[in-house]
């Protein structure tokens, strides 16, 4: 009686985690699929083909938009990994009382809707007299890849020997040079986790890139407009390439944050 009521319930964990896996990646599996359909008709399988690649490729607009999106992706994840790094650094230094005080500062915009942080952030940028554009867009994107990178790099300030700075002091070092030869490569990791998690975050933003800017474009904001349209089986593969772009970084964080563990 016990064992068949171990298996049954073995059986109801193994449906309800396949029902819950096809619900997450089946639409995605059925997105590639109609990426490679001949057809424009989402209703119908006609063939395999790589047109709307070769398409997407030959598009202006997806060229601009790309052009945008790395841009505004690579400056914000530099600029963020260097300000989180120093504020990580900053926050390490402080009391207990006032760390704990900035630690939930600083998660608040992680958990903040992405809908209201645009928002405030296209209000203040209007209220300072700043033109919407790509400088807006890219000012809202270091401000939300910012805690990324504080809670990349905290963990690695709190398991590092905290006698390291003063021993690089007492060896002659400078306050600065201390910081970037002892400091900074026993955080390595952790800012290189941060990066790539801020690159991540950036490289996929809708929400407050809509909010932020005004003419320029990013991928994100190119699916949504073409949605808007109708979607043509480019978008597919738009979005396709997008989905294999995010995956990677996020197997390569995992896989840092994994051996970071170890």
């Amino acid at each position: 009686m016990i064992r068949k009521s171990r298996g049954a319930a073995r059986a109801l964990k193994g449906t309800y985690l396949a029902l819950v896996l096809a619900f997450l990646y089946l639409p995605i599996l059925v997105m590639f699929a109609l990426s490679f359909n001949e057809s424009v008709s989402r209703a119908s399988w006609t063939g395999f083909t790589l047109d709307w690649y070769v398409q997407l490729i030959h598009d202006e607009n997806i060229i601009k938009a790309l052009k945008v999106t790395l841009e505004v992706a690579v400056i914000a994840t530099a600029a963020s990994v260097v300000i989180g790094t120093l504020g990580a650094i900053g926050m390490y230094c402080m009391k207990q009382g006032w760390f704990n005080l900035m630690a939930i500062l600083s998660n608040i915009p992680m958990t903040m809707p992405d809908m209201v942080t645009g928002v405030s952030l296209m209000l203040m940028f209007v209220f300072v007299k700043i033109p919407l554009g790509k400088g807006t867009m890219i000012l809202a994107h270091i401000a939300f890849d910012i805690p990324y990178v504080l809670l990349s790099v905290l963990p690695r300030l709190q398991m590092m020997n905290p006698n390291i700075y003063e021993a690089a002091l007492d060896l002659g070092c400078r306050p600065f040079q201390a910081l970037t030869k002892a400091i900074v490569p026993e955080i390595a990791p952790g800012i290189v986790t941060g990066g790539l998690l801020a690159f991540t975050m950036s490289l996929d933003d809708f929400m407050i890139s809509y909010f932020t800017s005004n003419t320029d474009q990013n991928l994100a904001m190119i699916v949504y407009s073409a949605a808007r349209l109708g979607v043509k089986p480019t978008m597919y593969a738009l979005s396709a390439l997008m989905f294999v772009c995010i995956l990677v970084l996020l197997l390569i964080v995992n896989r840092r944050s994994g051996l970071e563990i170890l």
